[in-house]
């Protein structure tokens, strides 16, 4: 048995400094990166950030992708991925508190008004403007789960007032927690900033879409940390123009990079981050090598995702 180590894209780790990291947690292991994979046929886990090509083809005795990461969307669905071969995900603490710190920032950026700040410095011009108070402002969490329950928590304990949303019925102290299609656009209208980190699944995508943008509180701030296929593109640059929503932050596109003549990067309601918000894996990299020890004994594995669910 070995473990493959797959990136899959430029800008985060490399597979060889992910390779030494794994190797530091369980000597024994067998951990390769792609640059020297050894004999394919003892590949039995492959580790990626994305999945992509025809790899899992290669690999005649694969038996899990685990990925490095939450989003597994572009991993179950892969046309090469074998019925048997098993999906399992990341659940780290440390890039969910980053997301949480991501979309505080952005809204912390519109109560502090802080690109007005920046414009009247362009024009030297000194122009006092009142910060909004967090009480009075209502924050918005679509997904309540790993992620999305700490970003409540975090807004929570900032003193906004906190809607969460959710597909399913789900509890936490101090916000207002909702469910289902009904109740989303009624929310939508509630909120002076919408935090989407929904995972990608067949009920999500396109979730944001001209009927959900046009339920948005007019000038609201829209913040996509989840997946970029949640938002219909075209249809927000459509709802800008309506000011439904009044700005956009978006870390995560449909299309990644984001081609150079997407309208996207030089819209002026618009703030692109090249999908920056959660980074570091922490110590979420120990459930790799465990997830690796189970196999090899037969146990229950980590996080396993439910593949024809979609996580």
């Amino acid at each position: 048995m070995a473990v493959l180590i797959s990136i899959g894209h430029d800008g985060w780790y490399t597979e060889e400094q992910l390779a030494d990291e794994l190797r530091s947690l369980d000597p024994g292991a067998d951990i390769r990166p792609l640059s020297a994979p050894g004999k394919l046929e003892e590949i039995t886990v492959l580790a990626v950030s994305a999945l992509k090509g025809d790899l899992p083809a290669r690999l005649p005795n694969l038996q899990l992708v685990q990925k490095l990461g939450a989003g597994v969307e572009t991993i179950v669905a892969h046309p090469s991925l074998a019925p048997h071969v098993r999906v399992a995900r990341l659940k780290p603490q440390e890039p969910a508190h980053e997301i949480a710190e991501y979309c505080l920032a952005y809204v912390l950026r519109g109560q502090r008004n802080m690109a007005a700040h920046a414009a009247s410095q362009v024009r030297s011009a000194w122009e006092p403007l009142a910060p909004g108070r967090p009480q009075e402002k209502t924050v918005g969490v679509l997904g309540l789960g790993h992620i999305g329950g700490r970003t409540a928590r975090l807004m929570r304990d900032m003193r906004f007032r906190v809607l969460g949303w959710s597909r399913s019925p789900k509890a936490i102290e101090g916000v207002d927690c909702r469910h289902g299609d009904a109740a989303l656009q009624q929310m939508l209208g509630e909120c002076d900033y919408v935090c989407s980190i929904l995972p990608s699944t067949p009920a999500t995508r396109g979730l944001i879409n001209a009927d959900t943008l046009a339920a948005m509180k007019p000038g609201a701030t829209l913040i996509n940390a989840g997946r970029g296929d949640l938002v219909d593109e075209a249809a927000l640059l459509a709802a800008l123009v309506n000011g439904t929503p009044g700005h956009a932050v978006l870390d995560v596109l449909s299309r990644e990079p984001l081609p150079a003549d997407s309208p996207l990067w030089t819209h002026p309601q618009v703030t692109i981050t090249p999908h920056v918000s959660g980074w570091h894996l922490g110590d979420a990299l120990k459930d790799v090598v465990e997830n690796y020890r189970r196999l090899e004994a037969g146990e229950d594995l980590l996080h396993e995702v439910d593949r024809q669910r979609g996580y």
